[in-house]
């Protein structure tokens, strides 16, 4: 087998990385690894080779990438270029554009900032930079708050630690009324991206030594207000929502991200007195000490918030991933704690918050449970496309979710996931369960009651080669599956056609006459091939509770059964 070498090529690419790299660390790094790489070691020469395999690419999702010199890399450079290139987009179009720029804890993440609003002001912009380190929803907020014509969020929000990357947002004169806040959609996205190819040497990239405002602390005041506003009438979730009897026990985790003093002071403001923090998980740390992976969904990372839990005899354990736009809801049961899956929580809150004349909405990977609950309610119900980028621009939106834990519950103050609004209203639908005696598992039961019992689950498929993954959208497409989890399969649906009323985007959808259906899809941020699959086995509106337990028994065995096929079909490993 051939050992990784430093060819011709890839030096030239390094070297001239080199040259124009603006900072002094990261020039180190790569000198260094490049003489290493000359002198014939491999390791380096690979790691070279994977940092020049391309620049790392902007897109929907803005840039994402593990922090490290490099043209594939998250690093000073690439940001540099991404402000330059957003501000020239902007200042095409617009007369000294409004930018708001956040961050939060991770490594790296100050200089980011501050270079954006240094590239942005020398550009032209006005640049308001928020006061320190702070959750997503806050800069979501901000664009709208302030009427910024544009945003920036330096996160890679529940990504792991090596990570960072590069959000943006459009707002004010720069995108139309349901867009306002929202992260960008094609085209803006591809026009940027020709924006940030098109700027030239970054020595001769104009950077400000100043000129940009930042913000103070009103910012985040006026987020906690007008979200415990908008949710203490109707949502139940605010000071003005039911509030007979006590109070529930909350245990809160931040995952060591910025979310913990927002989130806890937003549940203070809203009549939630009894809250217990993960001590070890509530102060920002960019090495996430306590978890192998800063997402609540997964295994291990609620360990420490479920042990609290148990310790003080909580009604609620809630958690928000690093930069706090997800949010996870577990609660006690019978056989111990329960964490809520995000199609579970998104439909008890689709629930809540349905009335006639309500807008629903979720993304197309999500469960079908949401558009049954607004029918039953009179609502109406819209599918979108995957991620919030698409949710939060559903005309006249009441509430959106998607099963990765996103939740928008309050959308006229933050057009996006929020885990902290998300929170607050969870802790009211709990605190209402104490007076009348129902549990957030009692409101599953009822669901299931009157829509079938709905298991969701995913085949997440990780490669190391990414050309694996448009081979394998190739083969399902040329020969789809006959059947699935033992039914056949009865029709398919490639995205890519559009459909539903939604644009076109890179999946398949399968359904079979068991009711079951799946979608496949290839992840935006991660090496992944992502299938999503749910079958649904009705049950009578007066199934008791053993009746239930059995439907759910029958449900997993039948996902069970769905995914191991799925996985086979795509001809690539196992799920993981």
């Amino acid at each position: 087998m051939s050992t990784p070498a430093l060819t011709e090529d890839l030096r030239r690419r390094a070297e001239a990385w080199l040259t124009d790299d603006p900072d002094d660390t990261d020039r180190a790094e790569l000198s260094a690894l490049l003489g290493a790489a000359a002198a014939g070691d491999a390791a380096a020469a690979a790691d070279l080779a994977g940092r020049f395999s391309g620049a790392l690419e902007f897109g929907t999702a803005g840039l994402r990438g593990a922090v490290g010199a490099g043209e594939h890399r998250m690093n000073r450079a690439v940001v540099q270029r991404a402000a330059a290139g957003l501000g020239a987009w902007l200042t095409a179009r617009l007369d000294r554009p409004r930018v708001v720029v956040g961050l939060d804890a991770r490594h790296r993440s100050r200089e980011f900032a501050d270079d954006s609003a240094a590239v942005l002001t020398a550009a032209g912009c006005e640049v308001l930079l928020l006061p320190g380190p702070l959750p997503t929803p806050v800069l979501a907020f901000a664009v709208r708050h302030l009427g910024a014509d544009a945003g920036v969020m330096v996160t890679a929000s529940h990504n792991p630690k090596q990570d960072n990357g590069y959000k943006v947002y459009l707002g004010g004169r720069a995108s139309d009324d349901d867009g306002r806040g929202v992260q960008i959609v094609p085209p803006v996205d591809a026009e940027i991206a020709a924006e940030i190819a098109a700027v030239g040497a970054l020595r001769d990239l104009p950077r400000a030594d100043g000129g940009w405002r930042v913000l103070g602390e009103d910012v985040v005041a006026d987020y906690l207000t007008a979200v415990t506003t908008a949710l203490a009438d109707g949502g139940g979730g605010g000071a003005g929502g039911a509030t007979a009897g006590r109070g529930p026990r909350v245990v809160v985790t931040a995952l060591h991200g910025v979310g913990g003093p927002v989130l806890v002071e937003a549940l203070r403001r809203s009549g939630f007195e009894d809250v217990h923090v993960v001590a070890e998980q509530f102060e920002p740390d960019p090495e996430f000490p306590t978890v192998a992976f800063p997402n609540p969904e997964e295994p291990g990372a609620l360990d420490r918030a479920l042990a609290l839990a148990a310790d003080v005899g909580a009604d609620l354990v809630l958690a928000v991933d690093p930069d706090a736009d997800r949010c996870c809801a577990a609660v006690p049961g019978s056989e111990g704690w329960r964490v809520l899956t995000g199609d579970e929580l998104g439909a008890v809150l689709g629930d809540r918050l349905a009335q006639d004349g309500a807008v629903l909405a979720c993304s197309i990977v999500s469960s079908q449970l949401l558009a049954a609950v607004a029918r039953a309610r009179g609502a109406r119900f819209s599918p979108a496309l995957t991620g919030f980028k698409w949710i939060a621009r559903v005309p006249g939106l009441t509430f959106g979710y998607e099963e990765a834990l996103g939740y928008c519950v309050a959308p006229d103050v933050v057009r996006d996931k929020d885990g902290v609004s998300a929170s607050v209203l969870v802790a009211g639908v709990v605190r209402d369960g104490l007076r009348t005696g129902r549990t957030l598992l009692d409101l599953l039961d009822d669901l299931a009651r009157r829509h079938g019992v709905h298991a969701t689950g995913p085949v997440s498929l990780r490669v190391a080669d990414l050309a694996l993954i448009p081979a394998a959208m190739g083969r399902l497409r040329a020969d789809p599956p006959r059947t699935l989890g033992g039914s056949a399969v009865t029709g398919v649906d490639d995205l890519t056609d559009g459909g539903d009323g939604l644009p076109p985007t890179d999946g398949l959808r399968f359904r079979t006459a068991g009711g079951a259906r799946v979608v496949v899809r290839p992840s935006g941020t991660e090496p992944k091939l992502k299938c999503y699959c749910e079958v649904v086995v009705p049950v009578a509106a007066d199934v008791d509770g053993p009746g239930l337990t059995a439907a759910r028994a029958e449900a997993s065995a039948r996902l069970d059964a769905l995914r191991a096929d799925v996985a086979a079909a795509t001809g690539l490993q196992g799920p993981r």
